[in-house]
């Protein structure tokens, strides 16, 4: 049997519920995404820590979209994880292929893109790859304003945003796989020809 106090909360939430106004159609009328997220901000915060932590922790894929990617400790986290085993995909700025053609004897991103486990695409010199992005092993999104660069992580007034949640990670994966099969990307060939592309 419905008590007084019971019926009246049942008659506000139904009242509540009458006069929400409906969203309208758009990006906002998708569920809310339940997920345990952490905001760092530079530079109170060392950013390159953070995503060390993270790409330290891959065991199967990472999978990164960058526009800047200079910062030695996240290369040298990704070189470890593909020495573990680890497949690791690149997404980045062409301005990236200009970095490692102008000096590639002296330079640890073209040592990273010669490591074996690691492909790498460039995006077509039409806009800017702007995204500052990586996914580990589908269960963790890192996304944020923050570079891989020294100044972006230690320095610039920038945030990282790290997301525990399958179905955000899966949500990345989808787009990088949209940008990872455009047709005029510049494939990067390790090997004999190192630094050439396709």
């Amino acid at each position: 049997m419905w008590g007084r106090r019971s019926l009246e909360t049942l008659l506000v939430a139904g009242a509540f519920i009458a006069f929400t106004p409906a969203q309208a159609p758009g990006p906002f009328s998708a569920e809310p995404t339940l997920a345990a997220v952490r905001i760092f901000y530079a530079p109170a915060t060392d950013l390159e820590t953070i995503d060390r932590q993270l790409l330290d922790s891959a065991r199967q894929s990472i999978d990164m979209a960058a526009y800047v990617l200079t910062n030695r400790g996240v290369i040298a986290s990704l070189v470890s994880a593909a020495g573990r085993g680890v497949k690791v995909r690149l997404y980045l700025d062409p301005d990236q292929a200009m970095r490692t053609s102008s000096n590639p004897n002296n330079n640890s991103l073209a040592s990273l893109l010669e490591t074996r486990g690691v492909e790498t695409r460039f995006k077509a010199r039409t806009t800017d790859m702007h995204m500052k992005a990586f996914q580990v092993d589908g269960r963790v999104l890192r996304s944020g304003s923050a570079n891989f660069s020294f100044a972006g992580a230690k320095q610039q007034d920038n945030d990282a945003i790290v997301i525990e949640s399958r179905q955000t990670a899966a949500g990345f994966v989808t787009e990088f796989e949209r940008l990872w099969a455009r047709r005029d990307n510049e494939i990067f060939q390790a090997g004999p020809r190192a630094g050439a592309f396709r």
